[in-house]
């Protein structure tokens, strides 16, 4: 498998869904399932019966994951979804946003 495109910490937009236009940063990706964890985005609520470890009980809002290719990174300079390409910049691979051309790892 090659180099991955979006990263944890990273900041990305979501391109479509309930959520679409969204920004938020990436908590966990998941690359074998595909998928990715999105602070914010795409939150599932689960109603919790009370029990010993939470006697009130109560909704529990618990960001859901979604596939990675609902969501792309934002580009550094303006904060709209930009594809990512690779370049070697002193012999270190580093990301590269295509539409502005600001690299996003230093």
């Amino acid at each position: 498998m090659g180099a991955a495109k979006i990263k944890k910490g990273d900041e990305v937009v979501v391109l479509s869904g309930k959520d679409k236009g969204r920004t938020g940063t990436v908590s966990k990706v998941m690359p074998k399932d595909g998928k990715i964890l999105v602070e914010g985005i795409n939150v599932a609520t689960r109603h919790r019966k009370p029990s010993q470890a939470n006697p009130q009980g109560g909704i529990d809002r618990i960001p859901a994951p979604m596939p990675i290719s609902k969501v792309a990174l934002a580009d550094p300079k303006d904060g709209k979804p930009t594809r990512v390409r690779f370049e070697e910049k002193d012999g270190k691979k580093v990301r590269v946003a295509v539409k502005s051309g600001e690299t996003i790892d230093g």
